[in-house]
């Protein structure tokens, strides 16, 4: 005896069902078969998988709903939190851009002509009591994470100085700054060149930071101003730039600075570079500079002798120091209208 299988279809499940047949009548019934095709379905035990089909028929085939699922899910692996939509900061930008180079002087392209370098003193007569300095600006728009990273080296070095202590440290910094800046412009506006000269000319707390710039001492020429007062006049501000002077050959801005620890990149600087372009910008609108400057060094010098980091800022660079300096700007100068409305 065969086995023929059939298989039947009852709403998506698949049910196998089994029909004997004698194996001799086998190939007779297949040819015999009517061309009229049976429905499968007549033949189903309707009474025998009335259970199967009531099964599959009804909604209630789990207690799972698609609440239930949502709460076994955050039970397991927690809420979802959705991503939030990513904000794009907007840059912000001074109210008045103010030009940075005055289009009727010249930049110069060529070496000057030979001559001692400008010294304007800082004179706070004739009017000037009133116009506040690019580092009194810088300091009183400091941010608030500046803020705090100052106050915390303060309180560090109070912790470990004293009080008398941290104030004598402090006037120990600016006395070795006056003295530096003192030893850089006798060896700037002298013919001989740091190479003629003994460290020991030096008063010892500077001869470090002598030794430290001595290479970068070699690559200036042209000196064209040393400790001299620049004023914005439009913009109401001055400042004493520290020397302008060519650097492999690039006339420059130049703001000298000493440091304890090492600092390779210009993000080391902190404000030092809108300080460059502050001065810059004076001293591009002052009428007692007849050129005009595009670009900036800043030079950090250390105690050790160890080489100094040269940080340039080229035109582009100045340009973008420029833009925060003025946002700097107007945040001081609103801050002192609203002190006097008080």
């Amino acid at each position: 005896m065969f086995t023929f299988k059939r298989v039947l279809c009852v709403r998506g499940i698949i049910v196998p069902q089994s029909t004997s047949l004698p194996v001799s009548h086998f190939s007779a019934y297949h040819c015999l078969r009517s061309s009229k095709r049976r429905s499968p379905y007549s033949s189903v035990d309707t009474e025998r998988y009335s259970s199967l089909v009531k099964s599959v028929m009804s909604t209630r085939v789990s207690s799972q709903t698609p609440e239930t699922l949502q709460a076994e899910d955050d039970q397991i692996y927690g809420p979802v939190v959705k991503a939030q939509t990513p904000t794009i900061a907007k840059t912000r930008v001074p109210k008045v851009l103010h030009p940075f180079l005055d289009c009727q002087e010249p930049i110069e392209t060529e070496e000057p002509e030979s001559g001692p370098p400008a010294r304007i003193l800082l004179n706070r007569g004739q009017g000037r009591s009133l116009v506040p300095s690019v580092t009194r600006i810088l300091q009183q728009t400091l941010s608030p994470d500046q803020i705090f990273y100052l106050e915390r080296w303060r309180k560090k070095m109070i912790a470990e100085l004293g009080e008398e202590g941290f104030k004598e440290y402090s006037q120990n910094l600016f006395r070795q700054g006056k003295l530096f800046h003192s030893a850089l412009e006798d060896v700037l506006t002298s013919h001989a060149t740091w190479k003629d000269r003994s460290p020991s000319e030096y008063p010892p707390e500077v001869q470090g930071y002598m030794q430290s710039v001595s290479d970068i001492l070699e690559d200036i020429r042209a000196v064209r101003a040393i400790e001299s007062t620049v004023q914005h006049e439009t913009l109401n501000y001055l400042g004493v730039v520290d020397c302008v002077a060519r650097y492999r050959g690039v006339l420059c801005v130049i703001d000298w600075k000493t440091s304890d620890k090492p600092k390779p990149f210009l993000s080391n600087t902190y404000d030092n570079p809108l300080q460059v372009a502050a001065y810059a910008g004076a001293l591009n609108s002052d009428a007692n500079y007849k050129y005009q400057v595009e670009n900036g060094l800043i030079v950090v010098a250390y105690k050790d002798g160890s080489p100094a980091h040269a940080h340039q800022l080229n035109s582009e660079l100045m340009l973008e120091y420029w833009k925060t300096w003025l946002l700097r700007l107007e945040e001081f100068t609103e801050q002192r209208s609203s002190a006097e409305k008080r």
